[in-house]
């Protein structure tokens, strides 16, 4: 989201999040990171940290609660009386809100996945009421990531709130009567080949995980341009796969010509969904995982290959927050 806003000419001030993993990252490509819990953090704090701020006709505070609590690939918790177990992160979008209410920005941008709007409506619903209530007018929409020219099939939720101007969410630029989709060829082809495990120090991140002979096996006989772990010999097949159709994606190659699938925290394992390279036979690296998010190979990732691959999922893409970044500054001297 950072990356995007900064590319559209928005001065963002800082990223603030708990995670200390994001850190060196964050602030190696964009600003100033505060480590702080939200639900700590006050915005008396952040007002002292940034007294220019204070100036909320040209403030813009922008949400991206985490995800988790309100995805589809989430698994219920079930206490001992059979009632759900609410997530620890369901309530952050109100403590954004806190922040919203206290310093009443000219901007809101909030981004999330599209279950908020059902396994969190309560929040949500609470969220909104609170916009209005304090003279916001806003927009929301679940968009697809790749109906605004990103590489991937990407749904997320997007509301824009504004004090200055009645927001609507951009149209989309790609797609049926519109611009082609831009697909993973557009986005990955030009890299350099690797094998699995392997890494070409010359394009930053740009290293793939290994894989065991049997993993190696597997993807050898997954047809490329889109083959799956169904084409494979009955003597590769997984137990827990026969007889059963389901996670056709698993083991999965992408295909060339069309957007990728959504990219998840494990976008670098092909056990953990259709994250094969088209045709080489290893998983997609880091940093083609990167492009299909459109970060630029200059934005280098710092950390484990876990922690690139969370930062990588976990990412807003960054057209998409551009675009997103562009409308508001573009309306933001409307009355």
């Amino acid at each position: 989201m950072t990356r995007g806003l900064l590319d559209t000419g928005i001065d963002v001030l800082c990223g603030i999040d708990f995670n200390p993993s994001c850190k060196k990252t964050y602030e190696r490509n964009n600003h100033k990171y505060l480590q702080k819990d939200i639900c700590q953090f006050t915005p008396e704090e952040l007002l002292s940290e940034f007294p220019q701020i204070a100036n909320r006709d040209e403030l813009l505070l922008v949400g991206c609660a985490p995800c988790q609590p309100f995805s589809v690939l989430r698994r219920e918790k079930i206490d001992d009386w059979g009632n759900i177990i609410p997530h620890k992160s369901v309530n952050l979008l109100m403590e954004f809100g806190r922040f919203v209410k206290a310093l009443h920005p000219a901007h809101v941008l909030v981004e999330n996945v599209p279950g908020l709007k059902k396994k969190g409506v309560e929040v949500l619903d609470a969220f909104k009421s609170m916009l209005s209530e304090n003279g916001y007018l806003y927009d929301e929409r679940v968009v697809y990531a790749k109906d605004y020219g990103v590489p991937q099939n990407r749904r997320r939720y997007v509301l824009i709130a504004s004090r200055r101007f009645k927001p609507s969410i951009p149209q989309a630029t790609h797609g049926k009567d519109r611009l082609p989709y831009c697909t993973v060829r557009q986005a990955i082809a030009g890299y350099p080949p690797l094998v699995a495990g392997g890494e070409d120090t010359s394009i930053p991140n740009h290293k793939c995980a290994n894989l065991s002979p049997l993993l190696l096996e597997r993807i050898k006989n997954t047809p490329h341009d889109g083959g799956s772990r169904t084409d494979w010999p009955e003597n590769l097949v997984l137990k827990c796969h026969k007889g059963f159709g389901g996670h056709t994606d698993v083991y999965g190659r992408m295909k060339w010509d069309e957007p990728s699938p959504t990219l998840t925290v494990k976008c670098f394992s092909i056990s953990n969904g259709r994250f094969g390279h088209p045709e080489q036979d290893r998983a997609i690296s880091l940093r083609e995982a990167a492009a299909l998010q459109t970060f630029p190979d200059n934005y280098v990732f710092e950390g484990s290959m876990q922690e690139i691959g969370r930062q990588i999922g976990n990412a807003v893409p960054v057209l998409l927050a551009k675009i997103m970044g562009k409308y508001i500054l573009g309306n933001s001297n409307e009355r």
